[in-house]
């Protein structure tokens, strides 16, 4: 079974709100299986277009990506973030040859 993953580019307003964000998240991650492959770092962007912060989490299968989403946990995660940032999301399913 493939993995799923989410992708995510975020632009940070209020990183100090944005730690509420990150501690809220933590137990719907945990939860689902996830695990940072990617969270920040140094980047390039040779092409396209880019935000300030890439994440890049890997969860056990593609339905976990994304039921971890749409958990209730999650949502009221997503809810503090919210307004304090900005962001693309992803939720794609692995190649699994």
């Amino acid at each position: 079974m493939p993995k799923g993953y989410w992708i995510a580019r975020v632009d940070i307003d209020d990183f100090e709100q944005y730690k509420n964000y990150i501690a809220a998240n933590a137990k719907p991650f945990a939860d689902f299986g996830a695990r940072f492959l990617v969270r920040a770092g140094q980047f390039e962007n040779p092409e396209g277009t880019s935000r300030s912060r890439n994440v890049l989490i890997e969860f056990p299968s593609y339905q976990a990506a994304l039921d971890c989403y749409k958990s209730e946990d999650y949502q009221a995660a997503f809810k503090l973030r919210a307004d304090v940032a900005t962001s693309d999301l992803i939720i794609i399913e692995g190649y699994d040859p």
